[in-house]
């Protein structure tokens, strides 16, 4: 029996380059404003990375449609429908499977929980091709409003998947020390992060004790030591 009968994992930046999904999601904004707008997708491409370049986040495409004197909540929304539905063009970190595969060798079930829409982070985990790698898969928005992380909800959701597991004997490996580890916190779960070198919240500091993790690494080459040591 492994010490950890239970390690369960993030998506975005944790399994895979989250601004690669960002980017492949700006091409198909940019063909739909060609589309709709007249506006060259090279360019529109160029501007909104650019934007997200410089730190932008939640408002880009009011930003940018502001910057082209288009701005508009219904050309907003088609963007934002655009974005989410396209089929995305990304893959994982070369160590996600291997790391997979070791903790399904090692005895350990293999979870998954994030946050988002069931759809679209169901169309990341397609293109990734790792569905099967994951013996129970939550996704909060499944789950209500209210059960994105730091909620607990999504946390003992994926451990009643995983034949109710208990939180003691299980650990979260993300990215996000805003909410990700407070959550395990309250759930009664371990955690490790995973700082990337580049990564979107690498630089990213823990608000305060509680939302820090009990270990780190910068890859997921690195979470087997880390499980070994907690």
């Amino acid at each position: 029996m492994p010490r950890w009968r239970a390690v369960v994992l993030d998506l975005d930046d944790t399994l895979y380059p989250e601004a690669a999904y960002v980017r492949s999601g700006f091409r198909a904004v940019a063909a739909r404003a060609q589309e709709t707008l007249g506006v060259p997708a090279g360019e529109a491409e160029a501007e909104l990375v650019a934007l997200f370049e410089q730190g932008v986040r939640g408002d880009t495409f009011d930003r940018w449609l502001a910057s082209r004197g288009l701005d508009g909540e219904a050309t907003v929304g088609d963007l934002v429908a655009a974005y989410r539905a396209h089929a995305p063009d990304i893959d994982p970190f070369p160590d996600a499977a291997p790391l997979l595969g070791r903790l399904r060798a090692d005895g350990s079930a293999v979870g998954l929980l994030s946050d988002g829409d069931p759809a679209v982070q169901g169309a990341k985990l397609d293109a990734l091709g790792l569905r099967d790698a994951f013996d129970a898969i939550v996704i909060t928005g499944e789950l209500g409003e209210d059960a994105g992380k730091p909620s607990p909800r999504g946390y003992e959701e994926v451990l009643q998947r995983l034949g109710d597991t208990a939180p003691g004997e299980s650990v979260y490996v993300s990215d996000n020390p805003a909410k990700d580890f407070l959550g395990a916190r309250r759930a009664g779960m371990r955690s490790i992060r995973v700082r990337r070198p580049g990564g979107i919240y690498a630089a990213l500091e823990p608000e305060t004790p509680e939302h820090a993790p009990d270990a780190e690494t910068a890859d997921l080459e690195g979470v087997p030591r880390a499980l070994d040591e907690l």
